[in-house]
């Protein structure tokens, strides 16, 4: 198992600590429920350092981020992030991402389960030109989130931080002393930013922050409400919603894609899954009570139509909710399916995500 640069101090102030994707890491520290709502009211603190970092420099770097994902990197300036998606030639989905535009170079943050799939990937698609670094082990990242989040935030940084736009990043800041990078993104839908890291600086980074943000209501958060406020958005998670069986048309990630770019690594694939795809991801709000889980099956009328891919239950909405993969003739808002949980068929309606509508995300 690998610890993380703040697994000494989860040690001490959580009992609740898991393996996840091979780290280990805080289900929680009071309670999610708690958690969840801190960071809905007032701010949440998370350790993501699980996340991996790769480092794309070289002459050619820009053309062969091109080639690996399916949007449009041209389009980023220095300062400015993009999320987007790595496929294999089939069209499936390698990993999701989110690519940084540096001033030498990008940054390509991928999902702590693929990366050492991804790195390897990469390396098996490189080209003349182009420079792969991996830093993950180097790094560490903290996740500020929530409505008083930059209000906090402020307080350790001597720059205004007031006009940094969402998926906008400073490659280079003071934050209490300690160099970072600062990124205003997030996986909750509330204003939030990502901090980067030495490892020899995040524990007593971690620390300034909950000091001064306890007056705001700040406090540490573990995977358990991370898990709770991203479903309420509809994020996806790797390995439940999206794997390399599914394609991004199937995904719900149209939106992403650049066709009119020149030829991207499972390009055609798309192309063809755009006219003939048979199942989608979609939302679910359950009717009756229920908590929906990963692979719990989904029925119409005794017809098998498709499995939950990710559930919980909302501590916003007091209700079930849920991702699944469900055949495209069933996925229409509105239309109310089945699911077997534990053997008893409960009631559920599709319906248009996010299931969070009112967060601070682009306060």
């Amino acid at each position: 198992m690998i610890k993380t640069g703040l697994y000494n101090w989860h040690k001490i102030n959580s009992a609740n600590i898991v393996s996840y994707a091979g780290y280990l890491l805080p289900v929680y520290y009071s309670s999610i429920v708690n958690e969840h709502n801190s960071v809905r009211k007032n701010a949440g603190l998370f350790d993501v350092s699980h996340m991996g970092e790769f480092f794309i420099t070289g002459e050619n770097a820009e053309r062969f981020v091109q080639l690996v994902t399916i949007n449009d990197v041209s389009k980023l300036s220095t300062g400015k992030a993009q999320y987007t998606a790595m496929c294999d030639h089939n069209g499936g989905i390698i990993d999701d991402v989110i690519v940084y535009k540096l001033n030498k170079g990008f940054m390509m943050v991928v999902n702590s389960a693929n990366i050492k799939k991804d790195f390897e990937w990469l390396n098996s698609n490189t080209k003349r030109g182009v420079k792969l670094d991996n830093k993950s082990d180097e790094i560490g990242l903290i996740s500020i989130q929530g409505p008083k989040s930059r209000l906090i935030l402020q307080k350790l940084i001597n720059t205004d931080i007031s006009n940094l736009l969402f998926y906008h990043f400073i490659e280079n800041i003071e934050i209490g002393g300690h160099s970072a990078m600062l990124s205003r993104t997030g996986y909750t839908g509330e204003l939030g930013f990502e901090i980067y890291v030495s490892l020899e600086s995040i524990e007593l980074l971690w620390e300034k922050l909950i000091s001064v943000g306890k007056m705001d209501g700040l406090i540490p958060a573990g995977l358990g409400c991370r898990d709770t406020l991203r479903l309420e958005m509809n994020y996806l998670l790797y390995g439940n919603d999206i794997n390399q069986k599914i394609n991004p048309i199937e995904a719900g990630l149209e939106k992403f894609i650049r066709l009119n770019k020149s030829d991207f690594i499972g390009k055609d694939s798309i192309i063809d899954a755009k006219q003939n795809y048979n199942n989608v991801l979609s939302s679910f709000l359950m009717i009756e009570k229920g908590i929906p889980r990963n692979g719990f099956q989904l029925f119409c009328k005794d017809q098998s139509i498709g499995h939950v891919t990710s559930g919980t239950m909302s501590p916003t909405l007091g209700k079930g909710i849920g991702q699944c993969l469900i055949n495209r003739d069933y996925s229409k808002i509105g239309n109310e399916i089945e699911i077997d949980i534990r053997g008893k068929l409960k009631s559920a309606t599709i319906v248009k995500p996010p299931f969070y509508k009112t967060g601070s995300l682009l306060s």
